[in-house]
């Protein structure tokens, strides 16, 4: 075959047809009849059309050689037509030589033609029916995809011009399909892009190798939303496979893109939120949150961020009546208090950024201002930032120009319908804007954030509260007390809250005698301290009843069993109807022991506590062999007392068994633990204490400790006195002589007349209400005691006397003059006494004129 093609000059030039031509596809053969209707040619396509050779086929009648038998006649009459000159073109049946049955169809083009001698012959051009039909299915076929696919198609050439546009391709980019031919990439997209999809083209076409979900971005004509698409390249052939060019089918994946965008977004938003939860408020402390915060959304979430908290928050100070929950102030200011800059993060820069004077802070602009962390300031009240405060609602304030901010989102931080304080989130230019999602996302931070500074809030309000208690309940600062020279400690064994239920005491009772009191609530916390809080009230009360210590802690258990009694009244009626319930059983050991300062002598009394330790100098620490008796509140056992001697500079310990005992060690090994930390006793008390807290292996945190101790200093026998009187009327006098002595050698005469006139007083009612023999006892330490037994057991009652009354005015003359004055029970009868100030003490006023005059 070959082709025509036109030279620069007009003529016209024969050329050979490239392999892979059209009539290669479609088998057309040629042969042709002679006047007599015999083949007298056969070319070498119908050889391989018909499967017969030119030498078979030249000679033989066509029709009779290759049509079926029933097809002969008609075959016969239409080669008769077509030698009288008449064209014909038709569908004729065929079969192969030696065969009855048909073999296919073919299309035949039969043409009159002329002999040299002018004979009528013909030319038939016959084409194989069934290559036609499946070069038309094909074309269909291919029409129909390229003509007729929702999606955009191209097919460059070798030139990579457009050669062939779909009308999808046409509807987006406008104009008809033929409108595009001849254009490149270039025509549709920005330099960048277009370079890269050209460069991805010459490579389909170099080599062979198909390009898949190539994404490019551009913008149709007249459009300005960018679009996204998903190019699929790949080299197109001809039949002998010579590249002919490259075909182009492009998807519009923007949605596509969009929801991978948003789902993208959504995962880095829930491993935020994840994030979050993990590191924001792993402490209960407010700057400490808010810095969290930011860790968690500098960079992943914005390029800059702060915090501000409300500056009565962080001082602790109460919300203002009304302001807390409101719906139209739900701040803890009016939107414009003072608040401090707590926290500040940014991925850009190390301070923060300064805004140009039109967007001052007192501007209205809450973008970011010139506010060093810890700085205390104020937005103003038509501010966004005041703004958001009042309502709780997120506002967007956009960035100026010329700032290196691009938008800003103010996100007020709400807990429990509170807002504790302001949080920002900035994205610079060039970031990805915020949308929807993200204040969603900031809202969640703040809000996470925010929870955990209320509860930092109501914890330090708690902790204090709980401090508060403690501290009361225990003695202020070192206990002092006659012969005694005391040091103290206390460990909570819940560092959350300080609290516990060990707890010590020194109270001090008449006589210069001292009571010493340890004791632990099993159970730990607030409820344990506030058990613990009633009993140790309980003692005091006791002990200013100056009862022995046997019965101090009989009457100590009543009140525990009484603490665990039935709630009764409290229950509701659905607990009622599920039977009684008791309130929580309080179980707690006790030492109660009581030191006399003139004997050196301490009456001990325990109710299963652990035993005290006594340090005697140059001897090891031992334990007081002190019966243990049972915890308080199990009753029913009596307990036991046991008086100890305790010499002068020797050591007594008191201690709760989070000090010895631990889950790490048994019982055993901790004591003798504290024992072996007790080898040195005359160095200073508080140096031995740190010594035992810091040398035990107390494993702090399981237990509460309570560690007292007192070296013994007793009174010197210079500084008492004591004299026994017979019971007779002189003996007032004696004792008057006697005190007036006794304070001379004291260098006390400025207390000489108070003490004889008081003296008397007490020593007249011995001997008119009392019985036996009269004891008068006078010690001086920090205080002068003055003391008056007898064997009677009545105790005296301070009165009231009528204005007609001689007497009955005494009592009431001790009170007036003295600092305190009382009575006690001893083994024996009882013993008055009363306690007055040395001279230069802060003590009790001179009694007026009037005071005096009251008395009659």
């Amino acid at each position: 075959m070959s082709e025509i093609s036109e030279t620069a000059s007009g003529g016209v030039v024969w050329q050979s047809s490239p392999p892979g031509s059209i009539y290669d596809y479609i088998r057309v053969a040629s042969f042709s009849i002679g006047p007599d209707g015999l083949v007298e040619q056969w070319s070498r396509r119908a050889v391989d059309l018909f499967g017969v050779t030119a030498e078979e086929a030249r000679g033989k009648d066509p029709v009779e050689a290759f049509m079926p038998a029933d097809l002969r006649e008609r075959g016969h009459r239409r080669v008769r037509e077509i030698l009288d000159g008449k064209e014909w073109t038709g569908l004729v049946p065929f079969r192969l030589p030696g065969e009855e049955q048909p073999h296919g169809i073919a299309e035949m083009y039969v043409m009159p033609s002329e002999t040299e001698t002018g004979e009528r012959a013909a030319l038939c051009i016959v084409v194989d029916v069934r290559a036609l039909r499946g070069i038309e299915t094909d074309l269909a076929a291919s029409q129909a995809i390229f003509g007729q696919s929702p999606f955009g198609f191209l097919l460059f050439g070798t030139d990579l011009t457009v050669k062939r546009a779909n009308r999808r391709f046409a509807t987006v980019f406008g104009g008809s399909a033929d409108d595009h031919r001849g254009r490149t990439v270039h025509d549709y997209l920005t330099r960048p892009e277009a370079d890269r999809m050209t460069t991805a083209l010459q490579r389909v076409l170099d080599t062979g190798e198909s390009v898949t979900d190539f994404r490019i971005v551009g913008a149709a004509p007249g459009a300005r939303d960018r679009r996204h698409w998903s190019i699929n390249l790949y080299r197109v052939h001809s039949g002998s496979g010579r590249p002919v060019g490259v075909a182009g089918l492009g998807i519009d994946v923007t949605r596509r893109h969009n929801a991978a965008r948003e789902a993208a977004s959504a995962r880095r938003n829930l491993a935020l939120l994840n994030e979050a939860g993990a590191r924001i408020g792993n402490s209960l402390d407010l700057e400490a949150t808010a810095r969290e915060l930011l860790d968690v959304a500098v960079p992943g979430f914005c390029d800059l961020a702060s915090v501000d908290l409300y500056q009565g928050l962080l001082t602790g100070d109460e919300a203002p009546p009304g302001r807390w929950g409101s719906s139209h102030d739900v701040g803890y200011g009016a939107g414009s208090a003072e608040l401090r800059r707590v926290a500040f993060a940014s991925a850009v820069s190390d301070t923060p950024l300064r805004t140009d004077e039109g967007h001052a802070p007192d501007s209205g602009c809450c973008g970011p201002v010139p506010i060093e962390v810890g700085a205390v300031h104020r937005y103003p009240f038509n501010s966004p930032c005041a703004g958001a405060l009042r309502t709780g609602r997120v506002r967007t304030v956009p960035g100026a120009d010329g700032e290196l901010v691009q938008s800003t989102l103010v996100v007020p931080m709400v807990a429990h319908d509170i807002v504790v304080g302001l949080v920002q989130f900035s994205r610079t230019k060039g970031s990805e804007p915020f949308g929807e999602r993200d204040r969603a996302l900031a809202v969640e931070l703040a809000a996470r954030a925010a929870v955990c500074i209320d509860n930092a809030r109501l914890y330090r309000r708690e902790h204090e509260r709980a401090l508060i208690l403690q501290r009361s309940l225990l003695p202020p600062g070192d206990p002092e007390a006659a012969g005694l020279d005391i040091a103290c400690r206390y460990l909570p064994g819940t560092t959350a809250t300080e609290v516990g239920g060990d707890w010590f005491d020194v109270i001090e009772l008449p006589g210069h005698r001292t009571a010493l009191v340890i004791g632990d609530v099993m159970g730990r916390g607030l409820r344990a301290a506030v058990a613990m809080g009633e009993l140790r009230t309980a003692v005091r009360t006791l002990a200013q009843l100056d009862l022995e210590p046997a019965e101090v802690l009989s009457h100590l258990d009543e009140i525990a069993r009484g603490l665990g009694a039935p709630i009764g009244a409290q229950q509701s009626r659905s607990q009622k109807s599920r039977g009684p319930e008791l309130s929580e059983v309080y179980l707690a050991t006790c030492v109660y022991a009581v030191y006399d300062a003139v004997t050196r002598r301490c009456t001990f009394a325990n109710a299963g506590h652990l035993p005290p330790v006594l340090v005697v100098p140059g001897e090891e620490a031992a334990l007081l062999d002190v019966p243990p008796g049972m915890p308080l509140g199990v009753g029913g056992e009596p307990f036991e007392e046991v008086e100890v001697e305790l010499p002068e500079g020797a050591l007594l310990a008191l201690y709760t068994d989070g000090l010895v005992e631990s889950r790490d060690h048994p019982l055993d090994e901790g004591l003798n633990a504290f024992r072996r930390a007790l080898t040195d006793p005359a160095r200073p008390l508080e140096d031995v204490c740190d010594r035992v807290l810091n040398s035990l292996n107390t494993g702090h945190g399981e237990d509460d400790i309570a560690l007292l101790m007192a070296r013994i200093q007793g009174l010197p026998s210079e500084a008492v006195g004591d004299w026994q009187l017979p019971r007779e009327p002189r003996s007032v006098g004696r004792a008057r002589e006697l005190a007036r002595a006794q304070l001379a050698a004291w260098d006390l005469e400025p207390l000489v007349d108070t003490v004889e006139l008081l003296v008397s007083e007490l020593v007249t009612n011995a001997l008119r209400y009392g019985e036996g023999e009269i004891r008068l006892r006078l010690l001086r330490d920090r205080t002068l005691v003055c003391e008056v037994w007898d064997a009677g057991l009545v105790q005296p009652r301070r009165r009231r006397a009528r204005d007609t009354d001689e007497g009955g005015r005494g009592l009431q003359l001790v009170g007036l003059l003295s600092a305190s004055w009382g009575s006690r029970r001893t083994p024996r009868g009882k013993t008055v006494w009363f306690e007055l100030d040395l001279p230069g003490a802060e003590g009790v006023a001179e009694p007026t004129v009037e005071q005096l005059l009251s008395m009659f």
